[in-house]
């Protein structure tokens, strides 16, 4: 099997590089194109219908898009790729790297995972969600806590 586009998933945790660094890889090694997402995921507004001013009356998720472009931008620099492969979306981590993958017509996806046991088993997690509904390939890269 041989790769040809990989959308590699980054959630800008402190193990979240090893997932980019498997996504590389694997393009260096296919010659395959590397794209680069982080979704951020909507904050609501503060209410303050009750006539408390709030000092959180700013949007929240703008500053979040912001600082991760920054973010993705500077680690698409470091590793050669061009701006148009790298992605900040709004909404939620599951469905929005299936629904980029697909729009990139990419064949594999790499997502890291914390491997969680238990309770967060049974509530899923953004990589279990992603491997059961994805149309391509998905590898699940173990991130060390």
């Amino acid at each position: 099997m041989s790769y040809q586009r990989i959308l590699a998933a980054l959630d800008f945790s402190e193990g979240g590089g090893m997932a980019v660094r498997r996504g590389r890889e694997l393009a260096e090694k296919y010659q395959a194109v590397l794209h680069l997402m982080h979704v951020v995921e909507f904050i609501p507004p503060v209410d303050t219908s009750f006539g408390v001013l709030s000092p959180f009356e700013v949007d929240l998720t703008d500053q979040m898009v912001e600082a991760s472009k920054v973010r993705i931008a500077e680690l698409a620099g470091k590793l050669g790729i061009p701006d148009e492969q790298s992605l900040v979306v709004v909404g939620s981590p599951k469905l929005e790297i299936i629904r980029v993958a697909e729009d990139i017509k990419a064949d594999l996806i790499v997502v890291g995972t914390h491997g969680r046991h238990g309770l967060a088993v049974l509530l899923g997690s953004t990589a279990a969600s992603v491997v059961n509904h994805a149309k391509c390939d998905v590898l699940a890269v173990r991130l060390q806590e």
